[in-house]
């Protein structure tokens, strides 16, 4: 009897071992597009800071207690100016611009976020004690500086470390708002991306700079030619150096970032991969320290598995269903919420009709791509589904509107209004109109669905609609998604409606509902 029992007992702990290993993190730790990533602690709270480009509010930040479960808390702006490449006018546009690479950073009691654009040539610093709150506070200066770290020495002095190749320092003023006068731009690494090897490919950029224990560790990624993306770590006992470098982690791509402590001192390094369709996702990589370095993964590996809480999922944190019923009090739009380029504000509302989105045409366009109030939010791998129901009863001849899969390559499914009929149908940049169902005289309401495959990069887009939301039927042929850089973001799901003959057509939706898988 008292072998049975431990007989018994070997299979019940092996069991608690598989259940407890299930509960533990895996990678990528968000598969969805949040590149760049920037991210400090405070006390027990972790921040991170990404890019978002084109969209606006601009500069996400989100919070999280675990590094694995995160939500979106602010935006450091809600507009980068007004310039034509901003607002979709006289056929310009900002794809892939905007703002970049972000440094998130925590000094003396304020929260700063930099971040830089090619679109406005300008270095922007925003600074607040509140970093969920608000409000913010805004410098910017010329030039752009490239993939800048912020940094604030011990000695209480402000920095920036920027480049491409040559990692180039310069000091800043005492109230940021510019480039100390009379300092003069310090190379303190003549060729970041020789560590990696030498040859012709993406130079070392993507600086993130750090102080620990005295000494300054600079993060950058390289990719060669022929090789992979590639992390490299330089070292030095001073901020000009000079600095000794090495290759870091060079494993599936999974590259650019920087270090996290946690409160009870184990390290990890952020870090993102290029995945296709959905974008570049983050990684979560485990550190330790070897003669005064760094040293990233298990034995040169990312590992699928973390110590650390399981991921609860991206919903609501990151992405999230919306009834557009709005509390007293409450933000228009949730913060998982992103305008293509900058809105047009008089001409959407969720206030007109209570419980519903409305965008009205103000103008004509000949382009999807160039239509304003085109509202976003994220896909999500593997697998992810979204569903609107829409009133198509106000369209006027010429409007076209809709649930869209936002990149250059872009697919929708939505409703054309032609002369006096309505038709539903699909619309994809590679193969052009697919003609549904007219819809019926008298219908005001047609149910939409847009789905997506990013397992295994498959990235497939599947587009569907009904006339009652019980009886889907599909529609054109799989969409083959596609990362393009003119776009440099991964797929959004996005609602719209634009003109071609005449304006002051509107549409109402009543839901955005996202599902994953």
């Amino acid at each position: 009897m008292k072998n049975f029992k431990r007989f018994t007992f070997l299979p019940l702990l092996l069991l608690i071992a598989v259940c407890a290993k299930a509960q533990l993190a895996t990678n990528p730790v968000i598969f969805a597009d949040v590149p760049d990533l920037s991210m400090i602690r405070v006390g027990k709270v972790y921040y991170m800071s990404s890019t978002t480009m084109h969209m606006n509010p601009g500069v996400p930040i989100m919070k999280s207690t675990d590094l694995v479960n995160w939500k979106i808390v602010n935006y450091a702006y809600n507009t980068l100016g007004n310039a034509d490449e901003l607002t979709l006018s006289n056929g310009k546009w900002d794809y892939g611009r905007g703002s970049w690479a972000s440094s998130l950073r925590f000094h003396n009691g304020m929260y700063y976020v930099s971040t830089f654009s090619g679109t406005t040539g300008k270095t922007y610093i925003y600074s607040t004690k509140d970093i969920e709150k608000g409000p913010w506070k805004a410098v910017s200066f010329r030039p752009s500086l490239h993939d800048h770290s912020l940094f604030f020495d011990d000695d209480g002095k402000a920095y920036m470390v920027y480049g491409a190749g040559k990692i180039m320092l310069v000091e800043l003023n005492s109230d940021l708002s510019g480039i100390k006068p009379g300092f003069k731009p310090v190379s303190i690494i003549e060729n970041a991306s020789l560590p990696a090897g030498i040859g012709p490919g993406l130079p070392a950029e993507g600086s993130q700079l750090f102080k620990i224990k005295g000494k300054y560790y600079l993060f950058n990624i390289t990719w060669p030619r022929n090789g992979m993306r590639t992390v490299v770590v330089h070292r030095s006992d001073k901020l000009t150096g000079p600095y000794e470098g090495q290759v870091a982690l060079k494993d599936n791509g999974v590259a650019q970032g920087g270090l996290i402590s946690t409160p009870e001192g184990k390290w990890f390094s952020y870090l993102f991969r290029d995945f296709g369709a959905v974008g570049r996702i983050p990684y979560l990589v485990p550190v330790s320290w070897q003669d005064g370095w760094p040293v990233l993964g298990i034995n040169g590996k990312v590992p699928q598995t973390l110590e650390l809480p399981a991921s609860k999922g991206l919903i609501p944190g990151l992405v999230a269903s919306d009834e557009f019923d709005r509390k007293k009090g409450s933000l228009p739009l949730p913060l998982v919420w992103q305008w293509n380029h900058n809105p047009d504000h008089a001409h959407w509302s969720v206030t007109e009709r209570k419980g519903f989105l409305r965008i009205t045409t103000s103008r004509l366009d000949t382009n999807i791509l160039l239509a304003r109030n085109i509202l976003t939010q994220r896909t999500i791998g593997p697998k992810s589904t979204a569903i609107t129901s829409i009133d198509v009863s106000n369209m006027k001849s010429g409007d076209q509107a809709g649930l869209m899969l936002l990149q250059r390559q872009f697919g929708w499914v939505g409703v054309k209004h032609s002369g006096a009929k309505k038709t539903v149908v699909m619309v994809s940049a590679q193969k052009g109109t697919v003609t549904g169902d007219d819809v019926p005289s008298g219908q005001h309401t047609i149910y939409l669905k847009a789905s997506c495959d990013f397992e295994h990069r498959t990235d497939k887009g599947y587009f569907f609609y009904s006339f009652d939301g019980k009886t889907w039927k599909p529609i054109g042929e799989p969409l083959q998604m596609a990362y393009t850089l003119p776009h440099f973001m991964g797929y959004r799901f996005a609602l719209f409606n634009y003109a071609t003959e005449n304006t002051g057509g509107y549409v109402d939706f009543d839901y955005f509902r996202i599902e994953a898988k």
